[in-house]
């Protein structure tokens, strides 16, 4: 027999031979404890480094330095329960088991949210391609042209949809583009109209929103049906007024009567549009609007837990020292070659404080980067193919419920999105209708 101590062997089969033998030596029973944990690899202060800073500020421990910085009536009298340390294999199988309680269904929530799909060689490429992942590069932007050249396409797909000539470079999502376009048309008074008009029919999340900065920002909301538009409301008149375009529940209005009143009573329009739908409807800014905003997420953008989801905004050319976020814009290097750049960057918030256009972060790059693939991806005729698709699945939707019984409430052409009155004799049947949709 071979002396096993005069044996070569691998790690695993020294580490056999240690459990295979009648006594668990130490270093084995460590390895063992964390065999996952890695505890020398974390990046965080060790012992020493906290011994040291609780030193240098003059504490005894790490609770007497809470207690003196944080306000008593807000501090937990209660311990936390925080589990053992684990390994990051560890640590995901027990995601994946919690994970693997969801139940996921088809979502119908419409308003802005829509199902989606993105082209695997956008997800393979842009999404999971580190190269892409860092999103927001405001201080030295032009070092990434690549990253600009897509951004450059995402306003220019966003001007081509909207027929607006200037678009930004992307916002944090279609509720705060709204209330940066209420800002916007405030800006553009000077500041002299305090009233903003939104359409009832918007969608619940930007009104909600709406209310919210509106308060902050002393501008007086009005929400109501757009029969109800009072364009000489308080001092001056209103500065501008928002329209949906489809509404929040489908419907398809034809808004360039309200454009023209708001332009003669110099108010400005903002219309919240369906990207998608703006590839076969009128653009708004052939029938009258001012500003357009939306959600830019059903260019190939999966919901992710709700958003928020790039938003786009566009306006006319003479509006681009009040437009919020980024602007990419074209210009020339040291050699005279062509170079793409972060435009009108004094703007930035943390430049110009309480001076600038807009004090919200829109670190949305990455998205915009996505919805630029996307719509290139497709090209004008693929965009139109998958509208005219979703359109006509609407369409073969209305049938079927016609001969179920039911009605549709819209009266006019709509896109993808349907309110629906039940058949006669069924007191709970949206219920029963959602339950069953729930079993299916």
């Amino acid at each position: 027999m071979t002396n096993p101590t005069e044996t070569k062997t691998r790690p695993e089969q020294t580490e056999h031979a240690h459990l295979s033998s009648a006594g668990l030596p130490t270093e084995s029973a460590s390895l063992l404890d964390h065999a996952d944990a890695f505890v020398g690899r974390h990046i965080g202060p060790g012992d020493d480094d906290i011994e040291c800073m609780l030193e240098t500020l003059g504490f005894s421990s790490l609770d007497a330095l809470t207690t003196a910085t944080i306000p008593s009536d807000i501090q937990a009298d209660t311990t936390l329960n925080i589990p053992e340390p684990r390994g990051e294999h560890e640590f995901l199988s027990g995601l994946a088991t919690i994970a693997a309680k969801n139940k996921v269904y088809r979502s119908c929530i419409g308003m802005g949210y829509t199902g989606t799909i993105t082209p695997p060689v956008i997800l393979r490429n842009v999404l999971e391609n580190p190269g892409w992942y860092t999103q927001y590069t405001p201080y030295q932007a032009e070092i990434a042209q690549g990253r600009l050249e897509a951004l450059l396409n995402f306003q220019t797909m966003i001007a081509d949809l909207t027929a607006l000539p200037l678009a930004g470079a992307s916002l944090l999502d279609e509720a705060t583009a709204a209330a940066e376009a209420m800002t916007m048309c405030c800006a553009v008074s000077g500041h002299r109209k305090k009233g903003f008009f939104a359409s009832d029919t918007c969608h619940p999340q930007t009104l909600a929103l709406l209310k919210t900065r509106a308060t902050g920002l002393g501008i007086d909301l009005i929400i109501g049906p757009t029969s109800e538009i009072d364009f000489d409301y308080g001092d001056g008149g209103l500065c501008g007024i928002l329209l949906q375009y489809p509404t929040t529940d489908g419907t398809l209005n034809d808004y360039s009567s309200i454009a023209e009143a708001a332009k003669q009573n110099k108010c400005m329009t903002v219309v919240a549009a369906d990207l998608l739908s703006l590839t076969l409807l009128k653009p708004p800014g052939e029938w009258g609007a001012d500003i357009c905003v939306g959600s830019a997420q059903r260019f190939g953008v999966p919901m992710g837990l709700g958003g928020p989801h790039a938003a786009f905004i566009a306006t006319e050319q003479r509006h681009a020292r009040k437009l919020p976020g980024r602007i990419i814009g074209v210009s020339k290097d040291s050699a005279g070659n062509p170079a793409l750049r972060m435009a009108m960057q004094t703007r930035e918030q943390h430049i110009r404080r309480d001076k600038a256009t807009s004090n919200i972060c829109t670190a949305q790059a990455l998205l915009a980067i996505i919805n630029s693939f996307y719509g290139v991806y497709h090209g004008p005729e693929g965009l139109k193919r998958i509208a005219r698709r979703t359109q006509a699945f609407t369409c073969a939707l209305i049938r079927g419920l016609a001969r179920l019984g039911h009605h549709t409430l819209s009266a006019g052409p709509v896109f993808d999105t349907l309110r629906i009155r039940l058949g006669k004799g069924r007191t709970h049947a949206a219920r029963e209708v959602a339950d069953a949709a729930r079993e299916r």
